[in-house]
Parts: C-alpha cells; sequence; structure tokens
C-alpha cells in the first residue's frame, strides 16, 4: 500500500530549486492526495528519535502499539548518545525493538557539543525521511536536539514524558524539558503535576494529553522475564545504588564523602554498586579505590532485565534516578534519592520514594527506618497500568482522523 506525501504522488519541491517544501501542513499534503487518487489511503508516518537508556525503555511499548495498528509506518533513528554495549545494545536486543532504521552515531561530548551535533546530523535525515510525526522521549540532548530540528522544519512532534519539572534549572535535563514542551505539538503526560506544569506556563489544553508512564509499561511486560534473571551469588537481602548525576558524581569531595556513608550503610546491610561509565570514570579520577570499601559489591553497567531483577528484590534502592523512582513506586520497593528535587513528586507524595537532599545525616537515617520496617506504604499512580502506549497511540489516530 502507497504512501501518499511522497515525492511520487505530487511536486514536494520547489520548482527550479530542487528543495523540498517543508512548510506545508499535514493537513494539506492528506488534501492533496485525495485530489490526486480518491482510493488511495493515507498511511501515517513515524519517526521515533531514541539516543539514551531510559529512551529505549520509553519508545519499546509505543513502537510496538503502533505496529499493532493498522494505518501507520515507522522509522527508528538512534543518535547514538549513549554507545556502550551494555548501555545500549543490550536493551534494544531485550527490550525487542527493532534494529534502528538510521544511527547518527554522535558519541559522547560536552552537551553544546552532543546537541550541535545531533541537530547538524538530524536534519538532512528528517528532510530524506519526510515523517508525519517525530516524537521524541524524556530529556536528554536527543530529545531537545530532535525537537528544535522538527520545529523549524514544521514537522509536527509529540513529547512522550512531557511536563514533568523538577524547578531547578542547573539540571540541564530540566532544560531540555521545558524546550522540547515550547516546541511541541502534542504532549503526553506520564501524571498529573505534568499537565498542571503546562498549564501554569501558558500551554493550550488541547496540545495535553494525560495517557500514563510508558516506562510502566516496558516494566510490566519485562516483569515475567525480569524474575529469571536473579544471578545465583545474590544475597537475599541488599541495598542497590545507582549514582550517575553530575550534581552527585561531579563533585570530588562531595562524592568522597557520599561513598564513605555508603560505607557505612553497608554495615547494616550489603550493598550492591552496578556503576554507571561516567560515574566509575569520576570514581577513578577522584582517586577513590573500590578496594578500601569493603561492604560495597561494584559491579559493572546490568542489562536491563538483571537491573529490574535486582530492583524487584531489593530491600532498599538508593538512586539519583528519575526512572528508578519510577520503577520502585511500582514495584513497592523503598527508594532513597540523593538529590535536592525531583522532578517526578507523585513518586513522594503516593509512592515509595524519599528525598533526601544532600543530608548524609538525613541518607543514613532514613536507610535505618527502612531496614526496621517504619516506612511509608506507597501506592501506585493513576495509570500507570502498562497501557499508556495504546493510549499515547489512540491520541495520534483521533488527531490523524480530524484533519482528514
Amino acid at each position: 500500500m502507497a504512501k501518499c506525501g511522497s515525492e511520487n504522488d505530487y511536486d514536494t519541491h520547489e520548482r527550479g530549486t530542487g528543495r523540498p517544501i517543508v512548510s506545508a501542513s499535514l493537513s494539506d499534503q492528506r488534501r492533496r492526495c485525495r485530489q490526486l487518487d480518491k482510493i488511495t489511503l493515507f498511511i501515517m508516518h513515524i519517526l521515533h528519535v531514541v539516543g539514551a537508556r531510559p529512551n529505549f525503555m520509553k519508545a519499546a511499548p509505543v513502537i510496538r502499539a503502533f505496529s499493532e495498528r493498522s494505518g501507520f509506518t515507522q522509522t527508528l533513528v538512534h543518535t547514538g548518545q549513549h554507545y556502550d554495549v551494555n548501555m545500549s545494545d543490550v536493551f534494544f536486543q531485550q527490550l525487542g525493538i527493532p534494529e534502528p532504521d538510521a544511527n547518527l552515531q554522535v558519541g559522547s561530548g560536552s552537551h553544546a557539543q552532543q546537541t550541535a551535533e545531533i541537530i547538524s546530523r538530524f536534519e538532512p535525515l528528517v528532510l530524506e525521511r519526510s515523517p508525519d510525526l517525530v516524537l521524541v522521549y524524556g530529556d536528554v540532548n536527543s530529545t531537545v536536539a530532535a525537537a528544535l530540528v522538527c520545529s523549524k522544519l514544521l514537522v509536527p512532534i509529540g513529547h512522550v514524558e512531557a511536563g514533568l519539572r523538577s524547578f531547578d534549572r542547573t539540571m540541564p535535563e530540566e532544560i531540555n524539558r521545558i524546550l522540547t514542551d515550547r516546541v511541541a505539538d502534542m504532549l503526553f503526560t506520564p501524571s498529573s503535576d505534568g499537565d498542571k506544569n503546562l498549564i501554569d506556563e501558558g500551554v493550550e489544553q488541547k496540545k495535553i494529553f494525560f495517557v500514563g508512564n510508558v516506562m510502566i509499561d516496558t516494566l510490566v511486560r519485562m516483569l515475567p522475564a525480569a524474575k529469571q534473571h536473579m544471578a545465583s551469588d545474590v544475597p537475599d537481602h541488599y541495598a542497590l545504588v545507582t549514582l550517575h548525576r553530575p550534581s552527585n558524581v561531579d563533585d570530588v569531595q562531595w562524592l568522597t564523602k557520599l561513598m564513605k556513608t555508603l560505607q557505612e550503610v553497608g554495615r547494616g546491610i550489603p550493598i550492591l554498586f552496578p556503576v554507571h561509565p561516567r560515574t566509575r570514570q569520576r570514581l577513578h579520577e577522584a582517586g577513590i579505590d573500590s578496594a578500601a570499601f569493603q561492604s560495597i559489591r561494584f559491579m559493572e553497567p546490568q542489562s536491563y532485565l538483571d537491573f529490574l531483577a535486582l530492583q524487584m528484590r531489593a530491600s532498599v534502592v538508593i538512586t539519583d534516578s528519575g526512572g528508578i523512582q519510577e520503577e520502585t513506586t511500582y514495584l513497592g520497593v523503598p527508594c532513597v534519592t540523593v538529590r535536592e528535587n525531583t522532578e517526578r513528586p507523585v513518586t513522594v507524595e503516593i509512592g515509595t520514594n524519599f528525598l533526601v537532599g544532600r543530608n548524609l545525616g538525613r541518607l543514613r537515617e532514613t536507610v535505618g527506618c527502612i531496614l526496621s520496617g517504619k516506612m511509608k506504604k506507597g501506592s501506585v499512580p493513576p495509570l500507570w497500568d502498562g497501557h499508556a502506549a495504546g493510549r499515547i497511540v489512540d491520541v495520534v489516530q483521533t488527531s490523524e482522523a480530524r484533519t482528514k
């Protein structure tokens, strides 16, 4: 079945220039398509942009949901922002994500360098592929870079996980969230606070769609397999640690104090610490020798299934990751977040998350209370039910029908 809107269907280039027309609206394209051939069915082209591990977990259920409906064709673009095998390739394999149609291979660099490289490599691809809707995920550099490209080319943008705010502009991710939401045409929010944040910022209500949390879609689907992935040498009771944010790992003095506190916590319970490549580099630069921390078991980065298995069975998780705050809330596992703020306040308000900031005494006290059984009983937020991706497809289908 042919896809309307291609060069073969009608003139998509400015006469005499060879330049693609990128300003025509989607409804204009459909109108011209119908005028050419009354029996031709429009197939909507969805282009997904991923670049880092959290994106993969969010995109996987959405790609699957579109593939289960008729009337769509899909393209997957991997920017290459994360390029370590355990940080990227294994996730594609375990999550059942198809091989990317394009890999921009941008690699590492400063925020400016990485964002600029993605923009320069992504723009020609958008012009070549002519998507009808580009979906971006989360808050990484790939997200904002792709959104900026599409905004200037007048290609419709959908932001999955829109509206989240930490209200801390020292976080690069916060800038990415704000900018992406300002240029996106469809804003898919995971929780009601996202809707409120967007409305407070003046976003039109008609652009906002509360669909639930796609990260939980992936978690629900992968739970049965994760139960088979627990290593035999893992203790019955343990604390699971992840750290990667600049506020925790780039300050040598703070990182040293934090590691000493974790060593103290480890006297009461074994600690498993899968070390993010960025964190491993910072530990090395700070001269922190893992051999000096006998109660902490330093591990290589884990695949999605292996890490999910560790989360499920942990007595407590200590982290600075937004996604892990969400996953532990769904799993009912106590989570202690070593940050001054969170863009997932729902995990603190009704979930299992405790925000302790940079107060190491509070960190020790909170972990102690959890291990002694004095913890709040959290609940799962609304629409964190494993069906968020289907609701996104429903919204896109409905919007498509309205423009026909």
